[in-house]
């Protein structure tokens, strides 16, 4: 049977060309749109390390007041803020707040090793504010202010980055500039400040209770907090908090945004190019069923006589329909072996730096759509090749 479809297909190899390559130009379309869906899956899944709900994000403005007065009277709204019902904890921070669209990173290293790492500042309860976990060693203190060298926390990716698989607290890292810090800390798991979307990559965490550097002329980073409510909290603390850090400030300017909106907000961004890319996937599927469909249905409408007479020869109904359908089988397997054969120089050169499981994963799931598809199509056609009578094939002709 197989030998038989073979040169049937050879046969008619002219008319058999176009279909093999709207079957290659599909798959090669659809591995790469679905690398990346699969490769956004693959991120979104995995653990953020921290959790943002019941988070809320204060951003003040000291309103031309002078910088050498904030250190103090940010540092007293900070124990202010924690006595206020409705409080858990309220830690210190600068710009890259999680989901925000501020990045800050630099690179360390330690021996021959180094690594580029996203860098956050983070106050003493930054532990308690985001729920962090530790595998080893401890978050920031007071102590730390005396300290020889200024702590560092680091993520489990900047760990294997600069250690591999050795101990990692109480060692020495250095920036470019060959400034030393000491590791305290070690998190449980990774830590992605850009949200669910951004890759596993290396963060490390540097205390900083004031949130202004006095060295910056410009005043990029203004005062930020991070803090953590209790879960019933409403607009009425938020209010609170408001008239609070006015008073204590004597009229910092405030906005209080939430760690759920800055999620929604970057999610829309990162969710709008995959909502292109699906609908880039819908339509192409759309076309090429069309495609197909239209192609079955023309070489039943040619090959009229060859069904009427292999039918008047004895050949079931149950034969023909299997016949057409294991002929579009045999076509795209020609058409898949070529887009596999360009897919799988994707990982081996590189292409789009996504890690070679999501590439197979894509290559499965393009195949299996491919082959349904296909079917799917040609499924009628061959069903209404099993109808046409002997007889009536045959007058035609």
């Amino acid at each position: 049977m197989i030998r038989h479809l073979f040169t049937l297909i050879w046969n008619r190899k002219r008319a058999n060309f176009l279909l093999v390559a709207e079957i290659f130009f599909a798959f090669v379309v659809l591995f790469v749109l679905g690398s990346l869906l699969v490769d956004s899956y693959r991120k979104y899944t995995a653990p953020l390390g921290y959790s943002y709900e019941y988070v809320w994000q204060v951003d003040m403005d000291p309103n031309g007041q002078p910088i050498s007065r904030q250190d103090a009277t940010f540092e007293r709204l900070i124990q202010h803020l924690k006595s206020v019902p409705g409080v858990r904890s309220v830690a210190s921070t600068r710009s890259n707040t999680p989901f925000s669209f501020s990045d800050s990173s630099t690179e360390f290293k330690a021996g021959s090793k180094s690594t580029g790492s996203d860098i956050y500042s983070a106050g003493d309860d930054m532990q308690d504010v985001l729920s962090l976990e530790l595998a080893e060693g401890r978050w920031f203190n007071r102590h730390d202010e005396a300290a020889a060298r200024p702590p560092l926390v680091i993520s489990q990716e900047a760990r294997q980055a600069l250690f591999a698989d050795g101990p990692a607290v109480g060692k020495i890292v250095r920036t470019m500039d060959d400034k030393e810090f000491q590791i305290v800390g070690v998190l449980a798991s990774s830590y992605r400040g850009r949200g669910e979307f951004q890759e596993l990559e290396p963060a490390i965490f540097q205390r900083s209770e004031s949130l202004v550097d006095p060295k910056d002329s410009a005043n990029f980073d203004r005062p930020r907090l991070l803090i953590r409510v209790q879960p019933t909290a409403t607009a009425e603390l938020e209010q609170r908090m408001t008239k609070e850090i006015a008073a204590v400030t004597g009229g910092w300017k405030t906005t209080v945004t939430t760690l759920p909106e800055q999620r929604t907000t970057r999610m829309k961004f990162a969710l709008a190019p995959m909502g292109g890319m699906a609908l880039v996937c819908g339509f192409l599927i759309f076309n090429v069923a069309l495609g197909l469909f239209g192609v079955l249905w023309y070489n039943i409408s040619q090959r009229r006589a060859e069904i009427g007479l292999r039918r008047a020869i004895g050949a079931t109904g149950s034969r023909i329909s299997a016949q057409f359908l294991g002929e579009v089988m045999v076509v795209t397997t020609f058409g898949l072996a070529f887009g596999l054969l360009v897919a799988a120089q994707f990982p081996l050169l590189g292409v789009m730096g996504i890690r070679l499981p999501v590439y197979l994963a894509s290559m499965g799931l393009a195949t299996v759509l491919i082959y349904v598809l296909t079917a799917i199509c040609a499924l009628y056609p061959s069903q209404l090749a099993a109808s046409v009578r002997p007889a009536v094939a045959l007058r035609e002709e």
